[in-house]
């Protein structure tokens, strides 16, 4: 698809565009932006997965969760999560009591309804105890006692109280939310407590605030779900609110604590939809749990990477100001163009990010007030895409940055060929300071649809539809299709018939899919294919492993490739390679010619960076890259969220203006002071927190700049075979896709199981543990969640304490990701011993009897040490 530009126009000078005209009126104010879109349910697993980066990157305000040491799902203990939730940003965990059960509906024990409420109100009365012990940290708690109660605990199935909906006659479920609230408040008076988290905001929601009010019980925060569309998010609120006036109550605070649906998540075309309804609207909201927990509700990908919606949600949170009045060109209409914005005005910017609809559309500013942006703005045109539920996605594209006069006081933005799929931003700030317009991140790209393709040999499956608005239970897949046929035994070949505009190198990103448990793919793990261009230049790929089927990665290369037309294949054997094992679907080929600069290259302005301690935006500094720079006080800072590709060395520039000097922390490790020229640092593979800090009395920043490694740090590898092992941890071949064939197995079950390997430091500091694992360990599920377990990993450096650290699914033991950890070493050689047991309870004595608590570490391949700086 060719590049989305942007074009000052007349609106009257052009055709009508196709998905209508998005007006953001800076005139009018719509309140203080709350930001409250970005809630998860059961989207932390522990400390670590996903990373602190991650959640605070996204800016998480709420959680939902079950109960500490509840048997619902693996991981997510509301009291294990609390601490790392709290310091990375987050305001409050709300805690589901019954999910102190499992199955679902509850399975509450007892023959009788007093007998199953008596056993819950123990349960109640020991985790509010075990709360009380928390300090300042259980201020965060929000107690939500039932949970979709009329399907649950008082509705009519076999594990209701009394076989009776409180729908019908509520007096059984009324008693028994006033006597849980009374004991929680007496237990702890400043205790907040939600409800009545219903399905719906069904009518007998009033009889329920009637009854609270009435009996001095009502909920501190008002919860419900909404399992429908936006609009309903704006409808239910204000019914919502009208109720409040009729009853007397209120306002109180509004959390939809579980909100859209597996064809919306993953997907920032269609969730924008939902943000911005639920920004409209100043409430909070969690987006729903349909598949595992720990990955923010297919926001992170491992431990430390974002996806498309994850970037989303970066941008979303933040914005700064007041949000003021976009209207639509269909308001309040799902899988439509929306969209929500904010103005700044002492940073002088206005953010918008819409989306939700394909083709050409107008944005239009209105009242765009010359003592803020003067008489010619400066807009930058960002594009966000959906890299699928398990496709790890860089920064946001850049696609424009253009110079645009204000007429009358309006800006008007022409965009064509937008992707239905993708959420785009514009950054507006004043222009006419001569900043110099960047060229897009990417210069040419097309996607090229699996079933368009030719396919040749035998078991091709064309599968679908997938996920659509009359099937949001299904996952979203780019035109609803996919192709099958890749799989062990046969000699299927997926043919795209590919033209570029010139010679250069391309990126190759095939969007694809293996379901972990398929009996197929169990035997190997990733499905392995193989690709060529014009029959040569053969390559082996591992596609991408998904919890279920139709859950979407990438796998990534890049091809060298003349002007003209070509054919990239995808064949299930290769007489050079090899033959594919394991079933895959295809969904789509992306083809992308690299921009002109070094390849691994971005750059981060500090105009639009996240600024603290009374930086502020100065947009007359002569010599900025862009519209402007940040000029921080001595204390002042600027926090850029910066994508790296892989973990290991990047080079980093830090480029400001004067004389100004400043410190640099990376992921919260101070790595040295601001240099004049680029330095080698180590980032993470996925996203990094990336801080300057002043030091004088004004640093001037431009910009902040990365690039790829040049050997400047030194590295060393340590395969995990050629360490010790004790007890049953054991050095095994049975992992083929382990680098050289080996890895190491059989760790944990107690401390005598363990890994010890000698590692040497050039020099004493700060190195990065970089350690090759797999982990397929998944539980028994009750109902549609699947259960991957977190595995975890006791790791000590020269006999000290251990530190424990959680390792995400990999979805097989024969697929294997990097996880980074910063150690401290001294020089020469230090040793590093890996052992794990089974986390026990809260009380330090129960144990969980469902094998949601491993005791054993991930199969470890190799062990990488790189210094930090």
């Amino acid at each position: 698809m060719p590049n989305k530009g942007i074009d000052a126009v007349a609106a009257e000078a052009s055709a009508a565009p196709t998905s209508g005209k998005l007006t953001i009126d800076l005139g009018t104010d719509t309140g203080p932006f709350h930001g409250g879109a970005s809630g998860t349910l059961y989207g932390l697993y522990g400390d670590g997965v996903p990373s602190r980066n991650v959640v605070e990157g996204m800016y998480v305000r709420t959680v939902s969760t079950k109960a500490q040491d509840g048997v619902q799902h693996p991981g997510a203990d509301a009291l294990e999560m609390l601490r790392p939730f709290v310091e990375a940003g987050g305001k409050d965990v709300y805690v589901y009591l019954t999910d102190i059960y499992r199955g679902f509906p509850y399975e509450w024990p007892g023959a009788t309804g007093p007998e199953r409420l008596a056993d819950f109100t123990a349960r109640v009365r020991r985790h509010v105890e075990q709360v009380l012990a928390l300090g300042e940290y259980r201020s965060h708690v929000v107690y939500v006692p039932f949970n979709e109660p009329e399907g649950n605990m008082f509705g009519t199935g076999e594990w209701s109280y009394d076989g009776t909906s409180w729908r019908t006659d509520p007096r059984a479920y009324f008693t028994a939310w006033r006597d849980i609230y009374r004991l929680i408040k007496e237990l702890d008076p400043d205790a907040r407590i939600a409800g009545p988290n219903t399905c719906e905001l069904y009518d007998e929601v009033k009889g329920f605030l009637e009854f609270a009010a009435a009996e001095g019980v009502l909920p501190d925060i008002v919860t419900w779900h909404e399992l429908s569309s936006p609009d309903e998010i704006r409808t239910n609120v204000a019914k919502y609110r009208s109720l409040e006036r009729e009853l007397g109550i209120g306002p109180l605070p509004v959390n939809i604590n579980e909100y859209a649906h597996n064809y919306h998540l993953s997907v920032p075309g269609q969730m924008i939809q939902w943000i911005a309804a639920i920004e409209e609207s100043k409430v909070d909201a969690d987006m729903a749990y349909w598949n595992i927990d720990g990955n923010l509700n297919d926001s992170a990908v491992e431990a430390n990477k974002g996806n498309g919606q994850w970037w989303l949600f970066n941008a979303y949170g933040q914005f700064t100001g007041n949000t003021v009045q976009v209207t639509a060109p269909h308001p309040n209409v799902q899988y439509t163009l929306q969209g929500v914005a904010a103005l700044d005005r002492d940073k002088r910017q206005a953010r918008v990010l819409f989306g939700g609809a394909g083709g050409s559309a107008d944005v239009v500013f209105e009242r765009v007030d010359p003592e803020v942006f003067g008489t010619t703005v400066h807009a930058r045109l960002l594009e966000i895409r959906w890299t699928g539920q398990v496709g790890a996605s860089a920064q946001p594209l850049r696609l424009a940055d253009h110079e645009l006069p204000v007429v009358d006081g309006k800006v008007t933005l022409r965009l064509a060929d937008l992707e239905e799929m993708s959420a785009y931003q514009v950054i507006l700030s004043p222009g006419g300071e001569g900043a110099v317009a960047l060229p897009p991140s990417v210069g040419w790209r097309r996607t090229y649809q699996a079933e368009d393709a030719t396919y040749l040999g035998g078991g091709r499956s064309l599968n679908g539809p997938e996920g659509s608005p009359s099937d949001v239970d299904k996952f979203a897949t780019s035109t609803g299709y996919h192709v099958g046929g890749l799989r062990t035994g046969s000699d299927g070949v997926l043919a795209f018939s590919v033209e570029v505009p010139e010679d250069g190198t391309y990126d190759v990103s095939v969007f694809a899919n293996s379901y972990n448990l398929a009996d197929a793919v169990r035997e190997q793990g990733p499905t392995n294919v193989f690709l060529r261009v014009d029959g040569r230049r053969p390559r082996e790929l591992r596609l991408p492993l998904g919890y279920k089927w139709a859950v979407w990665g990438h796998a990534d290369t890049q091809v060298e490739l003349t002007a003209g037309a070509h054919t990239v294949t995808l064949a299930a054997k290769d007489p050079d390679l090899g033959v594919t094992r394991g079933d895959a679907v295809v969904d789509k080929l992306d083809l992308a010619l690299r921009d002109d600069q070094v390849a691994g290259s971005a750059l981060y302005d500090a105009e639009f960076a996240v600024l603290g301690g009374g930086a502020r935006v100065d947009y007359a500094v002569r010599g900025a890259s862009g519209p402007g720079a940040a000029v921080l006080p001595r204390g002042g800072s600027a926090t850029f969220w910066v994508h790296a590709a892989e973990d290991g060395e990047a080079t980093v520039t830090v480029d400001r203006i004067g004389l100004g000097e400043g410190e640099l922390t990376i992921n919260g490790e101070n790595v040295g002071i601001v240099e004049r020229s680029s330095v080698p640092l180590f980032l993470t593979s996925g996203i990094n927190k990336v801080t300057v800090t002043a030091t004088s009395d004004a640093l001037v920043l431009d910009r902040l700049r990365t690039g790829p490694s040049r050997g400047l740090l030194p590295t060393s590898t340590y395969p995990a075979e050629e360490g010790t092992t004790t007890g049953s941890a054991r050095v095994t071949g049975a992992h083929t896709f382990a680098t050289g064939g080996k890895a190491v197995d059989g760790i944990g079950g107690g401390p005598g199981n363990a890994l010890t390997l000698t590692v040497t430091a050039e020099r004493a500091g700060r190195h990065a543990l970089t350690i090759r694992y797999s982990n397929g360990e998944q539980a028994p599920a009750t109902h549609y969640n699947p259960d991957p377990v977190c595995r975890h990993a006791d790791i000590a450096v020269n006999g000290a304490a251990p530190r424990r650290v959680l390792f995400p699914t990999t979805f097989h033991f024969n697929n294997f990701h990097d996880l980074t950890v910063p150690v401290t070493l001294d020089e020469g050689a230090n040793t590093l011993t890996f052992t794990a047991d089974e986390l026990p309870d809260h009380d330090g004595r129960s144990r969980n009897q469902y094998g949601q608590r491993s005791a054993y570490a991930p199969v470890i391949d190799q062990v990488t040490v790189t210094p930090l700086a």
